[in-house]
C-alpha cells in the first residue's frame, strides 16, 4: 500500500491543462528514474488533471462517457493473467486506436520544476502525452499516456476515449520499429473524490496502459468531476 497521501483527481476549469505529482519522495520525484527501475507505481500516485470543457456545446451531453457494462471485471491485480511477453525499452511516438479514430502523436511529458507533471501542449490539442518517467509502452509495468478531452476551440485527442469497449486494441508505434499491442480490460469514469490511484497505476507483474482523459460532470469552475481511464494491458507485438 502506498504510504503517501493522495490528492483527488481532478480538472481544470481553465485552458492551462496540468497534471499534478503527489509530493512523492520530495526531491526525487522530480528527478528522472533509471529506466532499469521503472516496472510500476508502487511508490507513486498521481493525481490527474486533463483538460477543459468546451466553450460552446451541450452542457448536459458532454463528451460520451462509459457504459457501466465497459468496467474492468475482475479488477486489475497481483493475480491478473500474464499477458504477451514485456518489450524493450523504447520511446512511443504514437498512440492508435482504430475502434475510436485516435491517431496522434505523442510529445514526453514530466516532472515541471515544482514537482508537478506536465500535461500535452493545450494548444495543440491533437497531440497526446506518454508520462516520460514511467515505463515505456510495452516495458513490464503501467504506462501511461494522457490527453485532453476538448479545449475552447473544439473536441480534442481524447473526447471519443468513453466510446471504447473491452476487447477492442490499443497500439502504440515505439522508436525502434515494433508497435505494441493492448487490449481493452475495462474503461470506467472514476471520481475525482477517492480516486483510487494504486489501483489505475499500481505495478500488477505484466506490461499495461492506461489512456486517461478527463470525464464526468462538468461543474463549471471546478472543471470536470472525474476522469475517463482506460485500462489495458499488452497482448502482442507487430
Amino acid at each position: 500500500m502506498d504510504p503517501y497521501p493522495r490528492r483527488p483527481a481532478r480538472c481544470s476549469a481553465e485552458g492551462e491543462a496540468l497534471l499534478a505529482a503527489l509530493d512523492v519522495h520530495r526531491r526525487a520525484a522530480r528527478a528522472r528514474v533509471d529506466r532499469r527501475y521503472r516496472v510500476g507505481w508502487s511508490s507513486l500516485a498521481l493525481a490527474v488533471l486533463v483538460g477543459v470543457r468546451l466553450v460552446q456545446g451541450d452542457p448536459v451531453a458532454g463528451p460520451p462517457q462509459p457504459a457501466p457494462a465497459a468496467a474492468v471485471r475482475p479488477a486489475p491485480s497481483a493475480t491478473a493473467p500474464a499477458g504477451a511477453e514485456p518489450l524493450t525499452v523504447a520511446r512511443p511516438v504514437r498512440v492508435q486506436v482504430p475502434s475510436v479514430r485516435v491517431d496522434a502523436p505523442l510529445l514526453d511529458v514530466g516532472y515541471d520544476p515544482q514537482g508537478q507533471i506536465e500535461a500535452p501542449v493545450p494548444t495543440r490539442p491533437d497531440t497526446a502525452g506518454w508520462f516520460s518517467e514511467g515505463p515505456t509502452p510495452g516495458e513490464r509495468g503501467t504506462a501511461v499516456i494522457t490527453g485532453h478531452v476538448d479545449t475552447r476551440t473544439g473536441p480534442a485527442v481524447f473526447y471519443s476515449l468513453g466510446l471504447l469497449r473491452p476487447g477492442e486494441t490499443v497500439e502504440v508505434p515505439r522508436a525502434d520499429g515494433r508497435t505494441a499491442v493492448f487490449t481493452v480490460d475495462g474503461v470506467e469514469t472514476l471520481k475525482r473524490e477517492g480516486f483510487p490511484a494504486e489501483r489505475v497505476y499500481g505495478d500488477t507483474g505484466r506490461a499495461e496502459l492506461r489512456l486517461i482523459t478527463c470525464g464526468g460532470s462538468y461543474a463549471g469552475e471546478s472543471g470536470y468531476d472525474a476522469n475517463v481511464v482506460v485500462f489495458a494491458h499488452l497482448t502482442g507485438e507487430r
